[in-house]
């Protein structure tokens, strides 16, 4: 008997040595685990796969950004075991969360020898004695995992798995993370991902490479490996905005239903999130132009248009639709992603040999894409060179995002360019709509169209380039157009992208001088191509590109209490101008300031011809601590060396001989090295270039330079704050054709900003008993001087434009051109030295002074009181300057 007891104990002995030691007393060993590490060679055979594949480091802040006590689970649309095995090799080498488990997923390859033994044994153990296979959903194997720490990859849209929960009603792995996140005290972040092999749009009609080896987004395996090593750059991996899966099942909608409704309803929403970042970068389906061209001449509102425009001008409709058809043969762009490709090569070389490279700051553009996915994108960029347009494509693309179509003139439709630039997307527009009934509808059509297939745009608010330097007047034209459009119903919503883009030294700035002097511009032809090939040889500096925070359409038009579809056309006006300034100033807000715009604005306001080191030293430091307390975006340069910044850009205007350095022959030692007997005198003739440069940043010293002058103009070293904000109301009013103002910053608070401003600086010292009184230093009164000076130019502009009318009210006859008679009176006046300044004279300003003096009536001897006032206004703010 004790015989039998001892044999069969030992046989029990032997059946835990079996369980605990083999294995190790649990029968949850499963292929869908992957250890990590899976061994030195394995690792390296795998880094040395996917060594061409890279993930951008801010797509990386979609994890790390996540809580660390949270479960992470990655998300992709496609069962690829190809991705798997990167995204567990590629996280582990980055030392972030690494998927260990393929939920679904069964690799044998990769597996240790002597874990695959042990799943062998683990699962016939299990079948003798249960008769089934062991899951990890029943034995909570994948929940206890999650639950311990490890990340997992499920797959949202795989056939097999879908046939087993859908037909033989197996867990669906959705439903298994909802179920466990309703029993965990932590949050379960799932977090979409995608694989592309290309960034191409995808096209309407497959091509047979598509048909044979699979799509970009689904590809077979020889298009898969043949990417891989043939052209592994093109691999893109994005990382979408993770899913907090509590959150999602807090939503009212999805609370109510079902845990399988709950799982339909998620896996709706992640692939729709991986669908729209797919077109974030891919951009929408891309159809042949003819296939495009009848969808809009087709339509039923344009096809409603052209039979009213055929019977009311009494015109057969074949007419009026080859009229259609020729304007939008005109309009089109003919978008191909192999130009794009070609381009953008292009413009990277044209960078690299004529730049130093590109500012830029990633988040907010990072911050736009994923907006995009809520509408299409509307970039908005100040235009201060030809280069703008290739600029932000190349961004774009760099950061695998679509380029957008742009609005060009059309005198770019020129060849060869005017093919090129409809190839990278761009449209063209004319500068006028006057003289055709049918062309605006077309055009607004094609608008239309653009946005219904999702396409992001780009259009300059101010119209055309500034040759001044700083924004010009918006432009409300097309605008308007994109406003309608989406009234009319072609999208959900539009994100508008604010963009700055700036140049230490602009190319065009010689045709600029040419055109601010009173020359005409020169149209673009095939032989102005030929000659930029000179610009090739320069060196233009840094760019600088700013991307401001987009924002919704749809939210800012929450803010009006009608409704944009009931609003009267008065109302609608208002809005599109409210609109254009609200993005002109978002743009004066990310503007950089540049050194040698700074450089530029002490040699123009210094009230002497020559200025010594120091004081050019003493005054930049100056202007420095004033952006610095206004918080005005810097140069990295400026922020990273000041001083090697400024004397690049010094060293940059004495080569280029606007400047000149005099070294003083007495001071000790006599070498151009000193400071000390260093002298900077501009050359007279090339002030206005230097003007174009201060002009880039004048807009931060604008709301400092009118409190400067309203101070200055009491004419006493003691006044009242309250007293400056009907002159400051004056400035900002007479000005208002030269600076965009922020529409929701008033005089009052200008005021005050800036007084607190000039107290921090020492310039101006509350009185110590007076409320609201304030005193003006000795020092104090020097540099409000040296701030107002920066409108003395617009003064002196303004006060030549006057002249016109003032000899017109005398001798009643009106010039026909008469900004080349003001230019003429603008020179004898500069001759007579009843001006100061040369860069006063300039045909722009006076464009812009001559709108604002017709604008209040004053053009007849009938407004004579009128032309005394603003002549006495304009001498007691100049006689402080």
């Amino acid at each position: 008997m004790s015989k039998k007891k001892t044999l069969s104990s030992a046989i029990v002995r032997k059946k835990r040595w079996w369980k605990y030691k083999i294995l190790k007393g649990s029968y949850d060993h499963y292929l869908c685990y992957l250890p990590s590490p899976i061994g030195y060679i394995a690792s390296f055979l795998l880094k040395r796969f996917y060594s061409g594949i890279d993930l951008r480091k801010g797509q990386i802040r979609n994890i790390t950004d996540i809580p660390d006590n949270a479960i992470i689970v990655y998300t992709g649309k496609y069962k690829s075991y190809f991705e798997f095995l990167f995204y567990h090799t590629h996280y582990q080498a980055i030392k972030i969360a690494s998927p260990v488990i393929g939920i679904d997923y069964k690799v044998i390859i990769w597996q240790p020898v002597s874990r695959i033994l042990r799943i062998i044994l683990a699962h016939a153990d299990y079948f003798l004695r249960n008769f089934s296979f062991p899951s990890p959903y029943k034995n909570k194997y994948i929940k206890n995992e999650l639950l311990k720490g490890r990340s997992a990859l499920v797959s949202l849209i795989d056939r097999r798995t879908f046939y087993r929960f859908f037909v033989k009603k197996h867990t669906d792995p959705l439903c298994h993370l909802i179920e466990l996140q309703n029993s965990a005290d932590r949050p379960v972040f799932i977090i979409p991902q995608l694989f592309l092999f290309s960034t191409n749009p995808p096209k309407s009609i497959p091509s047979l490479v598509d048909i044979f080896f699979g799509t970009a987004e689904k590809p077979g395996v020889l298009r898969r490996f043949f990417t891989l090593f043939n052209n592994p750059n093109t691999i893109v991996v994005e990382i979408a905005e993770p899913c907090n899966l509590q959150t999602f099942l807090d939503d009212p909608q999805n609370s109510a239903q079902s845990i399988e409704q709950q799982a339909v309803l998620l896996r709706r929403f992640l692939l729709n999130r991986l669908n729209r970042l797919r077109q974030s970068i891919t951009g929408p389906v891309i159809k042949s132009p003819q296939e495009l061209k009848q969808s809009i001449l087709t339509g039923d509102r344009l096809r409603k248009i052209m039979e009213h425009y055929s019977e009311r001008n009494d015109a057969p409709i074949y007419k009026v639709h080859k009229e259609a058809d020729a304007y939008l043969d005109e309009i089109a762009a003919q978008y191909n992603p192999r130009i794009v490709k070609f381009l953008y090569m292009t413009v990277r070389w044209i960078i690299k040999l004529m730049f130093e490279g590109i500012v830029i700051n990633n988040d907010v553009l990072r911050q736009a894409k994923n907006m995009s996915q809520q509408g299409p994108l509307i970039f908005a960029p100040c235009h201060k060179s030809h280069i703008d347009y290739l600029v932000l494509d190349y961004i774009l693309y760099n950061n695998n995002m679509p380029c957008p179509h742009v609005a060009a003139g059309a005198n770019l439709s020129i060849w060869p360019l005017g093919a090129l630039f409809r190839g990278a997307g761009a449209f063209f527009i004319r500068r006028t709509f006057k003289g055709s009934a049918m062309y605006p509808k077309v055009f607004s059509e094609y608008i239309y169209t653009l946005l219904q297939e999702g396409f992001n745009l780009e259009f300059f608010i101010e119209g055309g380039r500034s040759r001044t330097g700083k924004l010009i007047a918006p432009k409300f034209g097309l605008l308007s157009i994109l406003l309608n459009a989406y009234k009319n119903g072609a999208c959900d919503d539009l994100i508008i992208v604010p963009v700055f883009i700036g140049y230490d030294r602009v190319p065009e700035e010689n045709a600029y001088l040419h055109e601010i002097g009173g020359g005409k511009k020169k149209p673009e032809s095939f032989l102005q191509v030929i000659k930029a090939r000179k610009l090739l040889k320069k060196r233009y500096g840094k760019i600088y590109v700013n991307f401001h925070e987009p924002f919704s359409l749809k939210a800012y038009l929450n803010q009006y209490k009608v409704p944009f579809e009931k609003m009267r056309t008065r109302g609608r006006y208002e809005l599109c101008r409210n609109l254009s300034y609200r993005i002109l100033n978002a743009i004066d807000r990310v503007s950089f300031v540049t050194p040698h715009a700074l450089v530029a604005s002490v040699l123009l306001n210094s009230p002497k011809k020559s200025i010594t080191h120091q004081y050019l030293k003493a005054q930049l430091e100056f202007y420095l601590n004033y952006l610095i307390s206004q918080r005005a975006e810097l140069a990295d340069t400026l922020l990273l060396d000041p001083d090697y910044a400024i004397s690049q850009a010094l060293d940059s205007y004495i080569q280029r001989k606007l400047i000149i350095r005099v070294t003083d022959k007495y001071s000790y030692p006599p070498d151009e090295d000193t400071v000390s007997g260093v002298y900077y005198t501009v050359i007279d003739n090339k002030r206005p270039i230097l003007e174009l440069y201060k002009n880039n940043c004048i807009v931060f010293f604008i709301p400092a330079a009118f409190t400067s002058l309203v101070i200055l103009k009491k004419d006493a070293f003691q006044f009242s704050a309250s007293d400056l904000h009907s002159d400051y109301a004056f400035l900002q009013e007479f000005f208002k054709y030269e600076f965009a103002y922020n529409v929701k910053s008033t005089p009052e608070y200008s005021v005050r900003k800036n007084v607190k401003a000039f107290i921090d600086d020492a310039i101006l010292i509350p009185h110590p008993t007076l409320p609201d009184t304030y005193n003006i230093t000795a020092a104090g009164y020097r540099k409000l001087r040296f701030l107002a000076a920066f409108v003395k130019t617009y003064f002196e502009s303004y006060r030549i434009a006057l002249n016109y009318y003032l000899h017109l009210a005398q001798n009643g006859k009106k010039s026909k051109d008469h900004i080349k008679k003001i230019a003429s009176i603008g020179h004898s006046m500069y001759k007579n030295k009843e001006i100061e300044r040369s860069e006063a004279l300039s045909e722009i300003t006076y464009k812009n002074a001559v709108k604002y003096f017709h604008y209040h009536k004053i053009e007849t001897k009938k407004h004579n009181d009128k032309l005394q006032y603003y002549n006495e206004a304009i001498y007691n703010h100049l006689k402080f300057l």
